[in-house]
């Protein structure tokens, strides 16, 4: 009998979770709802609040919305963001995810601490990304992004240099960048790291390597902007060859599943536990049709 198993840590992390929350109760007072970019990097579910009526609107859009209320998303903002709202009139929904916000604090103050001196903050994080740009915007974009390895020429090695991380990245990943910024820096200079990985994201990683390996096929159910899908997903493929990712039940290749004993979905922080529900009864239903 086939075994199809959804992973019970998987699913929207807790602020992502809060965001949607706050969006759907303001959406039951009635009245319009806007949304400062994709309220989580999934579009199945940002299709579905788009029924319950919430818009999704840009930056260029928000600098020129006046009167209106808008929520602001998980990944946080750029302190430019609030100041436009103030200007427009805008009633905020500040959904920031608590420990993103608590990251954006810490790098402003040692942004203040030590802009006057020979200093530079590094962010290792993928460019252009929402939390990113927030991150940045607390440095008044003086803080430099760090991705991997082969950006190193990015900083200036006669510095103090002051490192953290995007919160969704990769806790193994950040590890190996603060060791080579370390290495590169000149002699005699402070070089110091700041472990500000998300613990619910880190713990993530050790879980779904576990998943993946215990079963014979993985189906991972994630969007195609999510940056902690990428980081997920390749921890699947890694332990089990035998991974695929999809964003929805419409891209399974049912083929695959008809030679397995155990199927295991699992997904991103950013994927709704119900997505992964509708995954599954997608392949009980193909082998109840057979």
């Amino acid at each position: 009998m086939l075994k199809i198993e959804i992973d019970e840590h998987s699913g929207f992390c807790f602020g992502v979770t809060t965001a949607i929350k706050k969006a759907e109760e303001e959406l039951q007072n009635g009245g319009t709802l806007y949304c400062l970019g994709d309220i989580v990097h999934n579009s199945i579910e940002c299709n579905r609040l788009k029924q319950l009526g919430l818009v999704t609107i840009d930056h260029e859009t928000f600098s020129k919305l006046h009167n209106a209320k808008v929520l602001l998303r998980a990944h946080g903002e750029p302190p430019e963001t609030y100041e436009i709202a103030k200007k427009n009139n805008l009633e905020l929904i500040d959904a920031t995810c608590p420990v993103v916000l608590k990251l954006q604090q810490r790098i402003k103050k040692k942004w203040l601490d030590t802009k006057d001196k020979e200093c530079q903050i590094i962010i290792h994080g993928q460019a252009g990304h929402a939390e990113v740009l927030g991150l940045v915007g607390q440095t008044h974009g003086e803080a430099i992004v760090i991705e991997n390895t082969s950006q190193l020429d990015r900083i200036d090695k006669s510095k103090n240099t002051y490192i953290y991380s995007q919160t969704t990245k990769s806790l193994e990943g950040y590890k190996q960048i603060v060791e080579a910024i370390k290495k590169s820096v000149a002699q005699g200079k402070e070089c110091e790291s700041f472990n500000t990985v998300c613990g619910q994201v880190a713990n993530r990683m050790n879980g779904i390597g576990d998943f993946a390996k215990s079963h014979e096929l993985i189906f991972f159910v994630c969007g195609k902007k999510s940056s902690n899908g990428k980081i997920l997903f390749n921890e699947c493929k890694r332990v089990n060859p035998n991974s695929h990712q999809i964003e929805g039940p419409e891209d399974i290749d049912f083929a695959l599943t008809n030679d397995v004993a155990s199927i295991g979905i699992c997904g991103a922080t950013s994927t709704p536990k119900w997505l992964m529900e509708n995954c599954k009864q997608a392949v009980i239903n193909y082998h109840n049709n057979k």
